[in-house]
């Protein structure tokens, strides 16, 4: 039974999905739809235990100098186990490797991500995030997100 860090492939996809969503369906996160997931696989891990997705998260590059560490999601049985901070190191790593020198992330858990040295900034500060994404969801402008960054 042990759970094991990797990239995702084209068949977790759908488990992906369905983690996500389950959160999302609480308001906890925002929703990913299938064609989503689908062309932003590869900025998705995901932890597996006996061949089964239990937890996932996703670094996604939004400009020169910054990236997004989102859909960080562990299954409610699983959570406790580390699986989460593991994601959030594996996004910070790959960050390192890409040469970015800031990460940001949206949360409604800011303590969390403040662990990783992540700061709460103004979404305001996050202009290629709120003109690209944010404007399309059905809570903008008042999401109740926190705006976080984290300086490489």
């Amino acid at each position: 039974m042990s759970a094991k860090l990797r990239r995702a492939v084209v068949a977790d996809v759908s488990a992906i999905q369905k983690l996500v969503n389950a959160f999302a369906a609480k308001g906890e996160m925002l929703p990913r739809s299938l064609s989503e997931l689908y062309e932003n696989l590869r900025d998705y891990y995901v932890i597996a235990r006996d061949g089964e997705v239990v937890a996932c998260g996703a670094l996604h590059v939004t400009w020169e100098d910054l990236a997004e560490v989102k859909s960080v999601a562990v299954e409610e049985a699983h959570r406790g186990q580390g699986f989460g901070d593991k994601l959030v190191e594996a996004c910070l790593e790959d960050a390192r490797a890409l040469g970015l020198p800031r990460l940001f992330v949206l949360t409604y858990i800011p303590d969390y991500f403040a662990r990783f040295g992540f700061q709460r900034v103004e979404k305001a500060d996050l202009p290629q995030k709120v003109w690209s994404e944010c404007i399309r969801c059905p809570k903008f402008p008042d999401c109740g997100e926190v705006g976080m960054i984290l300086d490489l």
